[in-house]
C-alpha cells in the first residue's frame, strides 16, 4: 500500500518528530471508537513508528497484548528500536489487504492514518473483519480535507509544482467523505458502525518550528519535498507560510479527523 505519500521506508526515521504530536492527541478517540479495554488482544495496522501500539499497550495493560504491524520493513524496525521496551507490544511486518492471522485472532483493531494509502481499502476492511472475533470492533481514522490536516498545505502545494504526486495527494482525503466510509464499512460486513469528527487547533511558536521537520525530511511530505529543486522548495515554503498568514510570531494549525468504527457480527 506504498504512495508517494504514504509510508515510505526512508520516512521512518524521521516521523516522530514531525507528526507524532498530531496523531497522539487523537489517539484516544480511536481506542475508544474500538472499544479497547483491559485484558484485550489488539492489532495495530499501519503502525509506524508504534505511537498507538503503545498507547493501547497501556490500555490493555499487562494481561492484554497488542500486535503492532506495518507495511513498511524500516518503520517496523524503527518502532521495535522506539518501542520495543514495553513488554506487551510484539512487532511484525504485514500487508493490510492479505493478512497473516487466523480468523477471529483479535478483540479489537486500530487502523491510525492508514485505511486511504491501502490500494483496495475495501479489501483491507474485509481482512480487518476476518481477524476479528465475534463482537470485536475495528476502528480507523482518516483525514477530511485538505485545510483541516497538518501537512496538507504543504502536500496541496507541492502537488501543484510536483504533478505527479497528485494522485497521492488526493489519496490522503479519500475517506473523508462520510457517506463513503460508511458504505465501504457496510460493505465489507460490519455492523453497528459509528462515524464522528474530532478537531484540534494545534499552536506552534513560529513557522520554522511547524515547517522545519518536513524541510529537513520529516514524514512521507518532508521525503517528497526534498525530491524538489531548490528553486521549487523555497517557492513552496514561501506559499505555504502565505497561506498560513505567517507574520513571524505562533502560527495556528487546525487538524480534524474522522473516526469510522463497526463490529464483526
Amino acid at each position: 500500500m506504498a504512495t508517494d505519500l504514504g509510508y515510505h521506508d526512508e520516512a521512518a526515521a524521521e516521523y516522530d518528530r514531525a507528526f507524532a504530536h498530531v496523531s497522539s492527541h487523537f489517539l484516544p478517540f480511536l481506542l475508544s471508537a474500538a472499544g479497547v479495554a483491559s485484558g484485550m488482544k489488539v492489532l495495530d495496522i499501519a503502525t509506524g513508528t508504534g505511537l498507538a501500539a503503545v498507547e493501547c499497550a497501556r490500555v490493555v495493560g499487562p494481561t492484554g497484548h497488542v500486535v503492532a504491524a506495518d507495511l513498511s520493513e524500516a518503520m517496523v524496525e524503527q518502532a521495535r528500536q522506539r518501542r520495543g521496551s514495553v513488554p506487551n507490544v510484539t512487532f511484525a511486518a504485514e500487508d493490510g489487504q492479505s493478512l497473516s492471522f487466523a480468523d477471529g485472532s483479535f478483540d479489537a483493531l486500530i487502523c491510525s492514518l492508514g485505511l486511504m494509502f491501502f490500494p483496495d481499502p475495501s479489501r483491507g476492511l474485509s481482512e480487518f473483519l476476518r481477524v476479528l472475533r465475534r463482537g470485536g470492533r475495528a476502528a480507523a481514522s482518516v483525514l477530511t480535507v485538505p485545510e483541516r490536516s497538518y501537512n496538507g498545505r504543504i502536500n496541496a502545494v507541492m502537488a501543484e509544482h510536483l504533478p505527479s504526486i497528485s494522485e497521492a495527494t488526493a489519496r490522503t482525503f479519500s475517506l473523508g467523505d462520510a457517506t463513503r466510509l460508511r458504505y465501504l464499512l457496510e460493505s465489507a460486513g460490519f455492523r453497528d458502525i459509528e462515524i464522528s469528527r474530532q478537531a484540534h487547533r494545534f499552536r506552534l511558536p513560529s513557522f520554522d518550528d511547524y515547517f522545519g521537520p518536513f524541510e529537513r525530511g520529516g514524514a512521507s511530505t518532508g521525503q517528497a519535498y526534498l525530491t524538489l529543486p531548490q528553486s521549487v522548495r523555497d517557492a513552496v515554503r514561501k506559499e505555504v507560510q502565505t497561506s498560513l498568514g505567517d507574520t513571524g510570531g505562533p502560527v495556528e494549525i487546525e487538524v480534524e479527523f474522522q473516526f469510522a468504527s463497526g463490529q464483526r457480527p
